[in-house]
């Protein structure tokens, strides 16, 4: 019994680091092969994984020190790679009329469900703001939001 688990032993912690060091390059691929940040946390948790096992460290603290490093990273450097990867919005074309000044073309009543707006050279089905009234042909109006295809207009 003594020899069936000291080869176990012995495969187990001859084949972790190879495990390890498998799943550091195929995240370190997938990372490279992603647009954005990806897999880059997991790639450096089987890396502090792969570090504990060529130092002998029991299997449990292998899969510990990868999970705590991959969630530590995740939770420290993903808000920053959001703000400075992804912080660069452009607004899209409909983005860009928020806020603009429109010129009612067809009476905006929430009721009936009707109502046309002009901005920008454009014709956008539009509805009222909550609490607003009618808004009467050739009233000038300005855009709160978009909601799907219409303009929430004040």
């Amino acid at each position: 019994m003594t020899v069936c688990s000291s080869l176990l032993s012995g495969l187990i912690f001859s084949g972790m680091p190879a495990l390890w060091t498998a799943a550091f390059v195929i995240l370190l691929i997938v990372e490279a092969a992603a647009p954005g940040l990806v897999s880059i946390w997991f790639a450096l948790g089987a890396l502090a994984a792969l570090i504990s096992a060529l130092l002998h460290a029991p299997i449990w603290l292998q899969v510990i020190w990868f999970f705590v490093v991959s969630i530590t990273t995740l939770a420290l450097t993903r808000p920053l790679a959001k703000k400075y990867i992804n912080g660069r919005v452009q607004p899209t074309n409909a983005d860009r009329i928020i806020g603009k000044e429109c010129i009612v073309t067809e009476t905006v009543d929430n009721l009936r469900g009707s109502g046309a707006v002009s901005v920008d050279g454009k014709v956008w089905t539009a509805r009222a703001l909550e609490g607003e009234k009618i808004l009467q042909v050739g009233t000038v109006a300005v855009v709160d939001r978009i909601e799907g295809v219409k303009l929430i207009v004040k």
